[in-house]
């Protein structure tokens, strides 16, 4: 961004930032976001695991479905439940779209231009994930936004599957009252008739499946720490 642009010019990407910043779930845009919505299954046992995706600053989601695929406006398994906007002034990048970049910064070196702007570095996320395998257990949705949150400095880096999924699950926003029926309404069926039909049984297996999910994550994160790939 040049220090010394026209005020004119200044105003108008000022005007347009705060356009592109709008959300409007109806179109599935939500800039500068993480996203979240349950799985199938793993989320009717445990409401607070989902899939999760990272948005660019025109708002379209990109998430890691698959091996060597990242989704691009079409987050995997459905419509978006809960988000949380990331404020670019925590971020160690330019405040400004990438549509704005001047000519002459083509030609910093690869660090700085990793950077530059917020598109960028999911621009960069995305290619290293394109050559990636997926396996839920070691190298999942998270480890894509994680890695994307490290290479945007947000709150200077040192993100991992674990205090993502805590960010997400504490201070993301429902993205409507339909949203939280969705999310919690097989959890709530699936336990009520579990516990109809296994009582202690099935809170006994509910209780195990949990911790084991939960304790592989913990344990991965932050006691074999290449375990869990970023």
């Amino acid at each position: 961004m040049d220090l010394n642009a026209d005020p004119e010019d200044q105003m108008m990407i000022e005007r347009s930032v705060s356009q592109t910043m709008q959300i409007d779930p109806r179109r599935a845009r939500f800039p500068c976001c993480i996203v979240w919505t349950p799985l199938p299954v793993i989320s009717w046992l445990v409401p607070f695991i989902g899939h999760i995706g990272i948005c660019r600053e025109d708002g379209v989601i990109l998430d890691f479905a698959g091996p060597n695929f990242v989704c691009v406006d079409n987050f995997a398994f459905g419509a978006a439940t809960r988000y949380i906007q990331i404020s670019k002034e925590k971020c160690c990048i330019s405040p400004y779209p990438s549509l704005y970049r001047s000519e002459n910064q083509y030609g910093e070196d690869e660090t700085e231009r990793n950077i530059l702007t917020w598109d960028d570095a999911l621009r960069k996320s995305t290619q290293e994930f394109q050559n990636r395998s997926y396996s839920l257990f070691t190298c999942n949705c998270h480890s894509f936004v994680a890695n994307n949150l490290n290479r945007l400095g947000f709150y200077g880096g040192g993100w991992n599957v674990v205090n993502l999924a805590a960010l997400i699950f504490l201070k993301s926003r429902w993205v409507s009252t339909t949203s939280i029926i969705k999310s919690f309404l097989p959890f709530v069926a699936v336990s009520g008739v579990g516990l109809f039909i296994g009582g202690l049984t099935f809170l006994t297996f509910w209780a195990f499946f949990t911790f084991l999910l939960v304790g592989w994550f913990l344990l991965g994160t932050y006691s074999f720490k290449n375990l869990i790939h970023l």
